[in-house]
């Protein structure tokens, strides 16, 4: 049986620039589970190494407001003003002594886990401009969410005690806004570097793979907060200095085909390949449910509603192609979901926004 994929869209325009050419992924076409990750890996690990100097320059590119300051995560404020903004040039470290004074270049994941080695000391999918006090503040910490807080940035960004079940310790806490972010700049490490060793120190890796702990704590943040179109923005200039591109932020689907419940999926580009030649997915985005009519067929068809992690939420079955199925969204998190649909003929993925 194929599997027949409609993923749906519930409510972010998660795709609206990616610019990958046609074929950058062709490679890993029709792959699934360990052989889509080692295809991807051998995709994205050709790339462009840059000097630890020439970070400094890329930011320019890869992390500026709309203001055309510094997008700092550890001091931004998404839903209000920013504590402090930074000039690109003009604001960069140097010495501090507290938040606010200059911006640094923060390793997501710490260059102590991965003994300083390169590419990875200069990959900027993992380098992001960092206040430098805040910076100093994370070191070499394991994110996780923090139970008791010792320390609070000016955003929001906390160190504490580890409230994540299965780590013990201090971590860092980024906000809510930014988790997602960091977790497919994780993904994308995982993949890229399989074959390194990001074991060292309090590393949240075993070698090249998560610590389960992670993976499934990173595998939430993913969910909780979706692709939004600064990682596009920040994918397609890395793409342009780096000749590499993560591709859990063009395909977000690929993080539960590689490290969720959906390891039987195969990854394909183009998700028309494998639909019904009329299926409707309708309102979309949507707020309380989406509607799915099989147009073309008389057969039995299954509908799954399927969140990132791999969690089946609702599923039903239609006795024959010409009837509407009504997919129930109410009480389910803004984000991006997948609606699997299959019979034993044809396999169909869209991707569906609640909002």
């Amino acid at each position: 049986m194929k599997p027949l994929y409609c993923i749906l869209l519930l409510a972010f325009p998660l795709f609206l620039s990616a610019q990958n050419p046609d074929d950058y992924y062709q490679n890993a076409e029709n792959q699934h589970g360990y052989a889509l990750k080692v295809a991807l890996h051998n995709i994205i690990k050709v790339h462009t190494e840059l000097s630890y100097g020439g970070l400094w320059s890329a930011f320019y590119t890869t992390d500026v407001r709309p203001d055309g300051k510094v997008w700092d995560i550890y001091s931004d404020n998404p839903n209000g003003q920013a504590p402090y903004l930074y000039t690109f040039g003009t604001d960069q470290c140097g010495n501090y002594n507290s938040e606010g004074d200059c911006y640094n270049r923060e390793h997501s994941v710490p260059q102590s886990w991965f003994n300083g080695s390169t590419p990875m000391y200069t990959d900027l999918f993992h380098l992001y401009p960092t206040d430098g006090w805040v910076n100093n503040k994370r070191g070499n910490l394991p994110f996780a969410k923090v139970g008791n807080a010792t320390w609070t940035s000016l955003n929001g960004s906390k160190v504490g005690s580890c409230a994540t079940s299965g780590y013990s310790g201090q971590v860092f806490e980024p906000i809510d806004a930014y988790k997602g972010d960091l977790a497919r700049s994780y993904f994308y490490m995982a993949v890229c570097y399989m074959d390194k060793n990001m074991g060292y120190d309090q590393s949240m890796f075993e070698g090249g793979s998560l610590k389960p702990w992670a993976l499934q704590m990173l595998l939430g943040w993913h969910a909780m907060d979706p692709v939004s179109q600064k990682e596009i923005d920040r994918n397609n200039a890395i793409y342009g200095i780096q000749e590499n591109r993560n591709p859990f932020i063009d395909y977000p689907e690929l993080v539960n085909m590689i490290f969720g419940g959906d390891t039987l999926q195969p990854f394909v580009t183009d998700v028309h390949d494998y639909a019904f030649a009329h299926c409707s997915v309708y309102p979309n985005p949507a707020t309380d449910y989406v509607q799915v009519t099989v147009s073309d067929h008389e057969e039995t068809f299954h509908c799954s509603l399927v969140s990132l992690t791999g969690q089946i939420l609702w599923t039903s079955t239609s006795t024959n192609g010409g009837e509407t199925l009504t997919v129930p969204l109410d009480g389910l998190p803004r984000g991006l979901y997948i609606l699997h649909l299959y019979n034993d003929h044809h396999g169909a993925v869209q991707k569906v926004i609640k909002q």
